[in-house]
């Protein structure tokens, strides 16, 4: 596995594995798990080669967030994917991803409101700008995201629709379904910010969107079981819960009952000082 960190050298690493077949780009921010190793071994089935990429990227953090906080492990991560055969990491510095004078912002409007996009200001723009980079920078033929982070692939598709980027064209953006464990709880790098207690009380979340979904699918009002859900969360010991609604799963507009276009239940609450999220088709 070839690890570059600045642009000219990049672009020569990918020129050559492109002149060997499709690329496959994975992006990521680290602290890698089985989430994002699921991705990888689906980019390796369907490209000759993967890239994958390390940014933590600061323009998709707000003021309180835990930019500062989170986990970097950048010599574990290049451990692991070159265990899963990946062809190039691509961990750009700081500076060589938004050089001096940096003035340029990529916003995408409709998808990009309500959920996570009114929670934290900002942050879908940080998103669409540093991927669209990432397309310009790798070039790549496909491109794989987990579909836990559901809205932000809704953003960077409408993005590639909206720029008519080709590389990759938006059928190549590719959603892999969330990977789980045992007790249903979405794996997240943030995971690691929970204590023991707080792991055990976190699988509240999806147990509590599972038996919402059943309640609509059999007829219950969308609010009233939405309102049942709050309640079974902040009962199971989260604080907080900064949305739990049902949305469409192209648009992400706001369902309050049954429509033509698929329902998604998207919900985002916090437990102590970690804020989890997930995602499932209603």
């Amino acid at each position: 596995m070839q690890t570059v960190s600045q642009l000219v050298p990049l672009r020569s690493a990918v020129d050559a594995l492109k002149a060997d077949g499709l690329l496959a780009l994975v992006p990521t921010m680290g602290a890698l798990h089985e989430g994002h190793l699921t991705l990888v071994r689906e980019a390796r089935r369907q490209a000759a080669h993967v890239a994958v990429s390390i940014f933590v990227n600061p323009r998709q953090f707000g003021a309180n967030e835990d930019l500062g906080a989170y986990p970097r492990q950048l010599e574990r991560d290049s451990r692991l994917l070159e265990g899963e055969g990946v062809s190039l990491l691509w961990a750009p510095t700081a500076e060589a991803m938004y050089p001096a004078g940096y003035a340029t912002n990529v916003s995408v409007e409709g998808v990009s409101s309500g959920l996570c996009g009114d929670a934290r200001p900002g942050h879908f723009d940080g998103v669409a700008t540093v991927v669209c980079k990432l397309f310009n920078q790798v070039r790549p033929d496909l491109a794989l995201f987990g579909e836990k982070d559901w809205q932000q692939l809704a953003v960077i598709r409408r993005m590639a629709r909206d720029l008519d980027l080709t590389l990759p064209h938006v059928d190549r953006i590719i959603g892999v379904p969330t990977v789980r464990e045992a007790d249903g709880l979405a794996m997240s790098s943030r995971n690691a910010y929970l204590s023991a207690a707080q792991r055990a009380q976190a699988a509240c979340l999806p147990r509590a969107m599972q038996t919402a979904i059943a309640a609509m699918r059999a007829g219950t009002a969308y609010a009233a079981a939405l309102e049942a859900l709050q309640a079974e969360l902040l009962a199971g010991g989260f604080s907080s819960i900064d949305y739990a609604q049902v949305r469409g799963a192209d648009s992400i507009g706001l369902q309050d009952g049954p429509g033509e276009e698929p329902g998604r239940l998207f919900v985002a609450a916090r437990i102590g000082g970690t804020r989890l999220i997930d995602n499932m088709p209603v």
